[in-house]
């Protein structure tokens, strides 16, 4: 029997273990592991999900007891502190000696700690383990409140940033190059990052050369030349990684000019005994920092120990990434950086929505060569295929990036892709593996999909094409394909949305443990389930468990320069004289712009954190309360100034729109809601272009629903002519209700209707004929949660724990002196306005 010794149980580590025993007769060989870490194998790339629960099992990638049902010999916290390569045996930490046949080295990489002076000091990390994010937590805690830097504005450094973020710190990003992820980015895309980012909270400083880390004893600050400095309580370091290659080093195999093991496509090292895969590798001259080449690496070194002397590694390795940096997708594919020699470039940026879209084509205009995707990369899974497939694109190559009111060409659909396309590149998994699961019966949905082929189990990137190409497969075969939020729930919307309101469950992690999938959840079911407890327990974003962004954390709207937003609900557009001077005084005590919106209310911006209870106490004392601007919320309902005072107004508007927007204010919703009420048909309150509209004619109100603007501005569609006030409401409470249950996730009111099976025929047998019977429950469910109402903002400066969220610093009134504005037309405007 052969004995397989691994050095290392990271992820590249676990997964050649992974794929041994699946592959090996265990009879033949033995495996031993050895991990320097206290915890078996988890998954780092999800590493900054430990801030949002704390449970290191959460991100295991197998139990103990798995190693154990595999005949694996797992031994952790466990350091080899020698190779001897003439007599095949390795030493470890605990002064253990053992006997390899082959020897596999996944000691992967360390963190580059750059030689600043200071940074010994006390309240500076690194951002690898479990360990160092434990540490982390416990010295955050005792600086509640305080600024944490990130020093690297790289991938790691950005997931940093957003660990700050949940452990309440402000979070200051610190990078030496001139642009965020240098490596990934272009100048244009990286500003578009910085910016969204910025919008959120984030300081970036870019060209940022750190000389010392200040502080006696433990940090207070980073010097970046003799008057460039930056306070802050806590530093987390980001720079890079190094290869764990010390082992290599010591035991003579040949070794990379500035580190790494040199390994060929076989990956073998300089002694054909042994192998090197993931981070300590060093193959074409390269250390990879991704998992998929890893996971590539393992897979091959697995093929050469049984003997599959054919498979190797490709000469050139794809690069190509996707990912959700804090909310905010960043994808990257083929070559993202143009020689103008090879190709040209074709760009799309949209600032009002922090989009930025490039693709780079030949110079016939005829093959994709390579892309990035800031701020939206729904596209991202397509457009690779496309290059990676050499597949035709369009004769005019900008409809691949456009929008689609602007000429966008259709992608086609998955299923034209090739079946040897490779939809994960993680676990190497093509189309048609995962075809293959379905049409032979081992899969019936996604999660049997993803156990069979491990397909987007690595960094998620392919997610929503699995997702798609397995609906597409299903239906192929004429069966039922159930739409779920994601693969951690096999439930839509609707479904989990009952079982909530039926179990009562009040966390996140109540609902995945029950009814989940395992896994730790992702960014579309955790705000997700958030919505629907605010929805069905009319909570406010001040219960933890409600709170869905980081603008519901501050109830204010964050602005691109990092001042927040007030906007105090005017019912129907209807203010006193006494109201609109209470908000001029307001607004010029603190200094505020203040704008009038298409809403028809008055927005105050400008706002720093530490003042929004002292400007929303005076608010409430002058009878305002939320507004709602930041929440998937009621806004506004819009009114015309209707029969009172218009000689065509044939009903009185504006008192009926006050009432709506009293009735529905606070309602928690798939995506945010708007109403106009106009009193006539020359439509002044613009009603067919909200959620829900009314339009007074002879004999009563016509009612509208599911019209938007945005991006794709659509009207609202007509749902019953000639109803009474009461029959408006009673129709809407059932409308918006039976949206609220049945819509999927940030789906508005217009591109659900759209999807609604049977269009508004059937939506007009639900509401009006009452075809599923439920009316009775819908006005119910309405009328508890109009009941229940509570102004968020009152709840709030009455307070002083929730108070605390509010404060700049922990023990101080000072506030932040970051923030500079500059005079324009009149009003103060943030600096980089001017």
């Amino acid at each position: 029997m052969k004995t397989i010794v691994v050095i290392g149980n990271g992820m590249v580590g676990h997964k050649f273990c992974e794929k041994f025993v699946a592959q090996a007769d265990n009879s033949q060989y033995k495996l031993v592991v050895f991990g320097e870490e206290t915890h078996p194998a988890y998954d780092r790339v999800h590493l900054s999900e430990f801030f949002e629960n704390g449970d290191a099992k959460r991100l295991s990638l197998a139990p103990r007891s798995w190693y154990a049902d595999h005949n694996i010999a797992l031994h952790t916290k466990e350091l080899v502190t020698d190779i001897n390569r003439t007599a095949k045996t390795i030493t470890t930490s605990k002064a253990n000696s053992l006997k390899y046949d082959i020897l596999v080295l996944a000691t992967g990489s360390l963190p580059f700690v750059p030689p600043i002076k200071g940074v010994e000091k006390k309240g500076v990390f690194v951002y690898r383990t479990i360990e160092d994010l434990q540490e982390t937590l416990a010295y955050a805690s005792t600086i509640k409140g305080g600024k944490a830097a990130i020093l690297g504005g790289g991938l790691l450094g950005l997931e940093a940033a957003k660990a700050v973020m949940d452990m309440g710190l402000e979070p200051h990003v610190v990078e030496f190059a001139s642009k965020l992820m240098p490596r990934q980015l272009d100048i244009r895309s990286s500003k578009v990052l910085q910016v969204k980012l910025e919008s959120m909270g984030i300081n970036i400083h870019l060209s940022k050369a750190t000389n010392q880390i200040l502080g006696n004893g433990k940090i207070t600050g980073m010097e970046f030349g003799e008057d460039d400095t930056l306070k802050v309580d806590m530093l987390i370091i980001s720079a890079g990684i190094r290869p764990r290659d010390e082992l290599g080093k010591s035991a003579g195999l040949e070794m990379g000019t500035r580190g790494g093991i040199v390994v060929n496509n076989k990956m073998e090292t300089s002694d054909p005994n042994i192998f090197a895969i993931g981070e300590v590798a060093l193959y074409n001259h390269m250390i990879y920092g991704l998992v998929a080449p890893g996971y590539e690496m393992a897979q091959v070194t697995v093929d050469q120990i049984l003997g599959k002397n054919d498979t190797v590694m490709p000469a050139d390795i794809d690069m190509s990434t996707k990912l959700k940096l804090i909310g905010v997708d960043v994808a990257s594919f083929g070559t993202p950086f143009m020689p103008v020699e090879q190709g040209h470039s074709i760009i799309f940026e949209n600032k009002t929505e922090n989009l930025y879209k490039r693709i780079n084509v030949s110079h016939d205009g005829k093959k994709l060569l390579g892309g990035i995707l800031v701020g939206n990369a729904d596209d991202y899974n397509m457009l690779h295929q496309m290059y990676i497939n050499g597949m035709k694109i369009p004769d005019n190559p900008a409809q691949l990036i456009l929008p689609s009111s602007e000429g966008a060409a259709s992608f086609g659909d998955v299923m034209d892709l090739p079946n040897e396309a490779q939809i994960c590149s993680c676990e190497s998994v093509s189309k048609g593996q995962i075809c293959e699961v379905i049409e032979n019966g081992a899969a019936k949905d996604l999660a049997d999909v993803v156990s069979c082929t491990k397909a987007g189990t690595g960094c998620g990137g392919c997610k929503p094409m699995v997702k798609d190409l397995t609906e597409a497969t299903l239906k192929s075969l004429g069966i039922e394909v159930k739409d779920t939020i994601c693969e951690h729930f096999d439930y839509n919307r609707q479904e989990l949305y009952s079982l909530i309101q039926v179990k009562e469950y009040q966390t996140f992690y109540e609902v995945l443990d029950k009814h989940g999938n395992g896994g730790h959840g992702c960014e579309i079911c955790k705000p997700v389930i958030a919505s629907l407890m605010a929805s069905i327990n009319a909570d406010t974003a001040n219960k933890e468990y409600a709170i869905q962004d980081s603008n519901d954390r501050f109830l204010a709207n964050i602005q691109r320069n990092g001042t927040y937003s007030v906007v105090p609900r005017v019912p129907g557009g209807e203010i006193t004289p006494d109201k609109l001077i209470a908000l001029g005084n307001i607004a010029k005590k603190y200094d505020l712009y203040t704008k009038i919106t298409g809403g028809v209310r008055i927005d105050l911006f400008g706002a720093t954190l530490n003042q929004l209870p002292s400007i929303w106490k005076e608010l409430i004392g002058h009878g305002f309360e939320s507004g709602h601007a930041y929440g998937k919320a009621l806004r506004t309902v819009k009114t015309c100034v209707g029969s009172t005072w218009c000689r065509y107004g044939m009903d009185e508007s504006v008192s009926f729109g006050i009432e709506l927007e009293n009735r529905y204010r606070g309602i928690r919703a798939p995506h945010k809601i708007k109403g106009g009420v106009s009193g006539c048909i020359r439509e002044c309150a613009e009603a067919r272009g909200k959620d829900f509209g009314l339009i007074a004619v002879e004999g009563g109100w016509n009612l509208y629903v599911g019209g938007n603007g945005g991006a794709t501005p659509r009207h609202a569609e007509l749902l019953a002519e000639q109803i009474d006030n009461e029959t408006v409401i009673k129709y809407l409470d059932r409308y918006l209700m039976f949206y609220m249950r049945t819509a999927k996730p940030l789906q508005r009111t217009a591109a659900w209707q759209e999807r609604l099976e049977g269009g508004m025929a059937y939506l007009k047998e639900v509401i009006v004929d009452d075809k599923l019977g439920l009316v009775e429950d819908l006005e119910l469910e309405m009328q508890t949660l109009v009941n229940k109402f509570e102004c968020e903002w009152t709840q709030a400066v009455n307070n002083p724990e929730m108070m605390k969220r509010f404060s700049h610093f922990v023990n101080s009134k000072e506030e932040d002196d970051n923030l500079v504005f500059v005079p324009m037309r009149k009003q103060k405007m943030p600096e980089q306005w001017s």
